[in-house]
């Protein structure tokens, strides 16, 4: 992972933007879309981020010199080697957004991806998330162990799931907490791994180890298969105890 992907709160907030021209008109619309104050100050107070969109490539070093010296993160308009940050193509259904970047690899890229993923989330997605949020006490209340409630809506945006985000249905979070439990994932399941390859994994393999309480695996599997695991998951080298604890546990083996 080249860069963190970050979601800055920039409502009410300067963020510095100096230059002019079509990049910098963009680059004003986005920031405003999120809320920022924009100033073409270069010394203004309290600024947040710094973007500099000028087409001249001395200038634009200059500018983003001048307001890295201050503390800034700062942007540069199509000169990824001189950017702390680079701002992504954006999917946006508030208050669900999809950010996709390239590192600035390539702009074109991000935006035919954005276009894809576009076409595949429901318009509805937001107010699934606003309903979700909504419900927290009421979800609390179902499943008031951390760890079954997170199995329970995991189950639920699955899919095929009530809830499940790739739909084109009406969402209905009321309707999946007054009817019946989801079926939850549990015990244990064992993947033997015929290639180094993430991309490699089965589909209901890639779906658990993004649903697992812990992943045991051969010393010969590689990070970049346990990476695809839930961040929080427990990463176990070795063989499964008999005993195994409750909730959904892998055990990756290397053939």
């Amino acid at each position: 992972m080249r860069q963190f992907p970050l979601f800055a709160n920039l409502a009410g907030r300067t963020v510095i933007l100096l230059g002019s021209g079509e990049a910098a008109d963009a680059k004003r619309r986005l920031y405003e879309r999120a809320g920022a104050v924009i100033s073409d100050n270069p010394n203004a107070e309290g600024a947040a981020l710094g973007i500099v969109a000028h087409e001249d490539d001395e200038l634009a070093a200059l500018d983003a010199a001048r307001l890295k010296r201050r503390g800034l993160l700062v942007n540069v308009v199509d000169r990824p080697e001189l950017c702390d940050f680079t701002t992504p193509a954006i999917v946006d259904r508030d208050p669900v957004t999809v950010a996709i970047g390239t590192a600035g690899a390539s702009a074109g890229l991000a935006k035919a991806l954005r276009q894809r993923i576009e076409a595949l989330l429901a318009p509805q997605l937001g107010t699934l998330a606003s309903d979700l949020f909504a419900a927290r006490n009421a979800i609390r209340a179902r499943w008031p162990q951390p760890a079954d409630r997170r199995r329970a809506i995991d189950a639920a945006l699955a899919e095929g799931g009530p809830l499940d985000p790739g739909g084109t249905g009406a969402f209905d979070v009321s309707a999946w907490l007054t009817g019946e439990e989801t079926r939850i994932e549990s015990g244990l399941h064992i993947f033997d791994l015929m290639s180094d390859d993430p991309d490699d994994l089965t589909l209901r393999a890639a779906r658990l180890l993004g649903q697992a309480d812990r992943v045991y695996h051969d010393a010969a599997v590689p990070a970049v298969i346990l990476e695809r695991a839930r961040a929080d998951a427990e990463r176990i080298a070795g063989a499964p105890p008999e005993d195994l604890p409750e909730g959904l546990s892998l055990h990756l083996r290397r053939r």
